[in-house]
């Protein structure tokens, strides 16, 4: 009986929690990589807006491609 259970007092639930906590520890590195990917992305419009601020459009052009890209 000694060592079954990993001290828990029933055969398995060890296991069970450590295979757990392997998943859950998996399933939160995956979250933190793709939600740090999501955040580097910029929208058309930012892109645009920071094109603007950088002199590198002018007004009118800045006009036309927000136009463009409203539809």
């Amino acid at each position: 009986m000694m060592g079954k259970g990993f001290g828990f007092g029933i055969p398995g639930l060890g296991m069970i929690l450590i295979w757990g906590l392997i998943i859950g520890v998996v399933i939160w590195v995956i979250r933190a990589v793709t939600a740090r990917r999501s955040a580097d992305r910029k929208s058309a419009r930012e892109i645009l807006d920071e094109r603007y601020a950088r002199g590198e459009i002018d007004r009118d052009e800045l006009q036309q491609k927000r136009r463009d890209l409203s539809g």
